[in-house]
């Protein structure tokens, strides 16, 4: 599971963010990577070196250091999402001029590479995608991306069957399967949703009025499966009354996400586990800062990929997104 989106304030400042939902246990961190970091393809071993510095959100284990979101300097933004049941990667590396990378580099080779939704263009095109187990889940992971920059443009990359595809994203949202462009054909089953409602209808002489408000978000999908979180985004965000400042688009924001957040045992896996939001973010494009906040801390933290970035020649580690509790006592 997994929904994300872009949205843009009045004054065209382009912000992106994500739920979180994953059933198996992780710690989740901010690291920063510095320009020109030097780094090895968990692949065969390539070594690539980040052209771009970025700040990202992700998590180190059995020495790999992996990312589910983030954002470089130049204002590219991705993240990544589950995509079960479609994802489908090359099995084989071929004597082919493209370049071989482990679906799990995938984010971090793009946020390293791309300063704009039109370098991606041009890199999907040297490049082949293949599967490798992830130290979580000790299983390959099938993945999907969505991905933005400054301008407001988004995009959906998704490797299946028929190849690496780069999808036009003009609704600017992102869950799980299908694929992207089954979502957008299903939306068609929604475009009676509206924010007002009918004050009157009449069947045959008998007059009906609506309990109160709200009567033309009725055909909206009201479950946690991806189409409906889909479909539930798509529309929230398209009617939302437009920010006007920084702050207020960040609050407008989390409150959007609030809609497909998932509460700890509503949804459960087949193993039993459940399913919840470990962590909510969303990132200004603009001036390269996170703002987050946790299943266990709703509270909005904030960090910039300007707080360390020139500093170290290595990625450096913010901390834990987990963060103490605290109530401020009004008296």
């Amino acid at each position: 599971m997994c929904t994300a989106i872009t949205f843009q304030s009045k004054q065209g400042v382009n912000f992106f963010g994500r739920t979180m939902d994953f059933s198996y246990p992780i710690e989740p961190k901010t690291y920063i990577i510095p320009k020109n970091y030097v780094w090895h393809n968990v692949l065969n071993g390539n070594m690539y070196s980040d052209s771009y510095s970025f700040i990202a959100i992700g998590q180190e284990s059995d020495e790999m250091l992996g990312f589910f979101d983030g954002v470089n300097e130049r204002g590219f933004a991705s993240a990544v999402l589950y995509f079960p049941g479609y994802a489908k990667y090359q099995e084989k590396v071929t004597k082919e001029q493209k370049e071989p990378v482990a679906a799990l580099d995938f984010l971090h080779y793009i946020l390293g590479k791309c300063g704009s939704i039109d370098e991606l263009d041009g890199l999907l095109r040297q490049i082949s995608l293949f599967g490798v187990p992830d130290p979580i889940t000790q299983s390959v992971a099938p993945l999907h991306w969505i991905a933005t920059d400054r301008s407001g443009k988004s995009v959906v990359i998704e490797s299946t069957e028929q190849g690496i595809k780069l999808y036009r994203n003009p609704i600017g949202v992102l869950t799980n399967s299908p694929d992207f462009p089954w979502h957008m054909t299903n939306l068609r089953n929604y475009m009676t949703a509206a924010p007002r409602q009918e004050e009157e209808v009449f069947w045959g002489e008998v007059p009906l009025r609506p309990f109160g408000q709200a009567g033309g978000t009725v055909p909206l999908p009201g479950g946690d499966t991806s189409p409906e979180r889909f479909v539930r985004t798509a529309y929230q965000k398209t009617h939302v009354e437009i920010p006007s400042g920084d702050t207020e688009a960040v609050i407008t924001c989390f409150h959007l996400m609030e809609n497909v957040t998932i509460p700890r045992g509503v949804v459960e896996t087949a193993k039993g586990d459940c399913d919840d939001t470990k962590y909510t973010a969303f990132i200004n494009t603009k001036t390269c800062e996170y703002f987050f906040r946790t299943y266990d801390n709703s509270e909005i933290a904030c960090a910039s990929l300007w707080d360390r970035s020139g500093y170290s020649k290595k990625p450096v580690c913010l901390g834990d997104l987990a963060r103490p509790v605290s109530f401020h006592k009004i008296s």
